[in-house]
C-alpha cells in the first residue's frame, strides 16, 4: 500500500480507462515500474501489460495576502499510467 498512494480519477483518465484500459495512480517517488506493476496486480487482481511513469517537479507558488506575500513550493509527485490486459477492469468505487 505504500507504493500506490491514490488513484487518479479525472475525466481524462476515465475516458482513457473506457477506451484503452489505462488507469492512473499517484505513486511513491522512489517506486520503479516493476514495483508498481506488482502492487497493481496484487491489489486489484488484474494482469498489467504496460507501466508508464512521469515525475512532476515542484513549482514556485506566490500568494498575495493581507499580511504580505507568501511564497512556497508545490510537492514533487510521481504518476503512473497502467495498461491492463484486455477484459480486465479496475473498479475504484467498489469500497465506497
Amino acid at each position: 500500500m505504500d507504493i500506490l498512494l491514490k488513484p487518479i480519477v479525472t475525466e481524462k483518465m476515465t475516458d482513457q480507462s473506457e477506451k484503452f484500459n489505462r488507469y492512473g495512480f499517484v505513486v511513491a517517488k522512489d517506486a520503479n515500474k516493476i514495483q508498481i506493476k506488482n502492487a497493481v496486480e496484487e491489489m486489484y487482481g488484474v494482469t498489467v501489460e504496460e507501466v508508464r511513469t512521469m515525475v512532476y517537479h515542484s513549482k514556485s507558488k506566490v500568494r498575495y495576502t493581507r499580511s504580505g506575500i507568501m511564497s512556497g513550493r508545490t510537492p514533487v509527485t510521481k504518476k503512473a499510467i497502467v495498461t491492463v490486459a484486455e477484459g480486465d477492469t479496475i473498479d475504484f468505487y467498489s469500497n465506497i
